[in-house]
């Protein structure tokens, strides 16, 4: 599950964490983007549920400087031995360069050299020289984590995925159609023994599909209309179907924009029904080679209280 949780303030996540834990959910995925850090809700957990596995999705490369990046992830895996992975990603230039004043230059290779640089500095070397796209003097972590923890690079286009392939542990997918994923896998080229594909899957557990696919539409046009992501759906073959959305939003048109988008697109993107049936729909992601499917949970109009009950109903057990 993506936490933490819409609506509830993190101080009253241990609730939802322990309902979690019980309706069988395994792991716990943040983000970054304008809400709680990627770290903070999952060293919460960390105290919370032991059982539980955690990991970010992503945090971004450019960010934050390559030594505190480390040092964030090292004192994660120390809280939780064996049960963190450090998702990273470059993101998008509305939240690294309009958001957090950093430029937003080189995104593959900047991508590259913080995962390079990870992969020394949390097994304890000495770190001491240039990349591409910065230098670093002579850093060592002072509290190196016993049990180092796996770098998954989020990638969406042939370029990262093979990077992704060739030197991370595993790979985080978004913003894609179950039908969508073995196009996605088939880019990945040789991968690395024990390496992991995590997909972030929207879900909508209301059987309004008005108000699913309304809400939908309003985050397609947000996200999909980002270059990355309209080049992404470009390669997995949306050109028909996306580009009069595309059209109309660099029009200014932002009303048809959303009404561009068809329902059968909506529909594959984000998840909506009762939470039973999205919870099979959600199975279809691990059928075509998932393994870590995890759910985003959007508002719906049942949204009320205690989410306990929805969570029972979406989980495996």
């Amino acid at each position: 599950m993506t936490v933490p949780l819409g609506g509830i303030p993190l101080a009253e996540h241990a609730a939802v964490y322990a309902a979690l834990r019980r309706a069988g959910f395994t792991d716990l995925w943040s983000s970054e983007v304008a809400g709680s850090d990627a770290f903070t809700p999952l060293a919460l957990a960390a105290a919370w549920q032991p059982e539980l596995r955690l990991g970010t999705a992503i945090t971004p490369v450019f960010t934050r400087g390559p030594g505190l990046l480390a040092m964030h992830a090292a004192a994660l895996a120390e809280a939780a031995p064996g049960r963190f992975a450090l998702g990273l990603g470059a993101s998008s230039p509305v939240l690294v360069r309009d958001w957090n004043a950093a430029p937003f230059d080189e995104p593959f290779k900047r991508t590259r050299d913080v995962l390079r640089f990870l992969r020394a500095a949390l097994a304890g070397q000495t770190v001491d020289g240039a990349y591409d796209t910065f230098a670093v003097r002579r850093f060592t972590l002072e509290r190196v984590p016993a049990v180092p923890p796996p770098l998954l690079l989020a990638a969406l286009r042939p370029g990262m995925l093979r990077l992704a392939g060739a030197e991370a542990d595993g790979v985080i997918l978004n913003w894609l159609a179950a039908d969508d994923v073995p196009t996605a896998l088939g880019a990945l080229g040789e991968r690395r023994d024990g390496f992991e594909v995590v997909a972030r899957i929207f879900v909508c557990p209301t059987e309004d599909a008005t108000h699913a696919r309304a809400l939908g539409r309003r985050l397609i046009t947000s996200y999909l209309t980002v270059p990355a992501y309209a080049e992404f759906h470009r390669w997995l073959g949306r050109e028909e179907t996306l580009g009069p959305m595309w059209r109309a939003w660099a029009a200014g048109d932002r009303r048809g924009a959303g009404a561009a988008v068809p329902d059968e697109v909506v529909d594959a993107l984000v998840l909506h029904g009762s939470p039973e049936r999205c919870r099979d729909q959600v199975r279809r992601y691990a059928d075509a080679g998932v393994d870590v499917p995890v759910l985003a949970l959007l508002p719906t109009p049942e949204q009320a209280g205690d989410p306990a009950d929805l969570i029972a109903r979406l989980g495996p057990a």
